[in-house]
C-alpha cells in the first residue's frame, strides 16, 4: 500500500549493486520463486560488469527505502536492417503495490529510453494464465501469437 511516500523509477548502473540485489529478491517474492532468484545470486563482480553494460536495463520502482517494481531487459541489435529491439526479460511490481501504475511506468521509462537509443520496438513474453500481464501489455501494444522454445545448451540427461 502506498503511504503517500514518492515512488522513484530509475535506471540501475554498476554502483547500485545493493539496490539490484533487493530487486532480485522482490522478483522471487513476486513471481514465488526466491530459490531461482536468490538460490545461487551473482558475486558483485558479476552484477557490477553486467550492469555497466549498455546493451542490459535494469530500472527499479523505490518508494522509500523499499523496492516495489523492477524490469529488466536486453537490448538486441538487428542484423537485417540498422536498428534496436528491446526485450523485457522480467518484470514485477511487489504484491502490496500492484495496480497502481509502477509496471507501467516502469514500461514507460523503458519507452523513453528506448526511444532515445533509436529503438524499434519494445517486446515482452507473457505466460498463458498470467491475465494481469496479458492485460497490461494488451492495453500497451499489439498481441502476436508465437510459440516459445527452450533449447537446451547442455546435451546431458541430467536436468539442468
Amino acid at each position: 500500500m502506498t503511504d503517500g511516500t514518492p515512488l522513484t523509477i530509475r535506471r540501475l548502473s554498476s554502483a547500485d549493486i545493493p539496490l539490484m540485489q533487493a530487486m532480485t529478491r522482490m522478483f522471487g517474492e513476486a513471481f514465488d520463486q526466491p530459490e531461482e532468484y536468490g538460490g545461487l545470486s551473482p558475486s558483485h563482480d558479476y552484477l557490477e560488469r553486467l550492469l555497466a553494460r549498455d546493451a542490459f536495463i535494469a530500472l527499479v520502482a523505490v518508494q522509500g527505502d523499499a523496492v516495489v517494481g523492477g524490469l529488466v531487459a536486453y537490448e538486441l541489435e538487428k542484423f537485417e536492417r540498422e536498428r534496436r529491439e528491446i526485450y523485457i526479460y522480467d518484470l514485477a511490481v511487489a504484491e502490496a503495490h500492484r495496480r497502481q501504475g509502477i509496471a507501467t511506468g516502469l514500461i514507460e521509462e523503458l519507452r523513453r529510453i528506448g526511444a532515445e537509443r533509436g529503438a524499434w520496438v519494445i517486446f515482452v513474453q507473457a505466460d498463458y494464465g498470467d491475465d494481469p500481464a496479458i492485460a497490461l501489455y494488451e492495453k500497451l501494444g499489439k498481441r502476436e501469437e508465437v510459440l516459445h522454445f527452450d533449447i537446451r545448451v547442455r546435451l546431458s540427461r541430467r536436468p539442468v
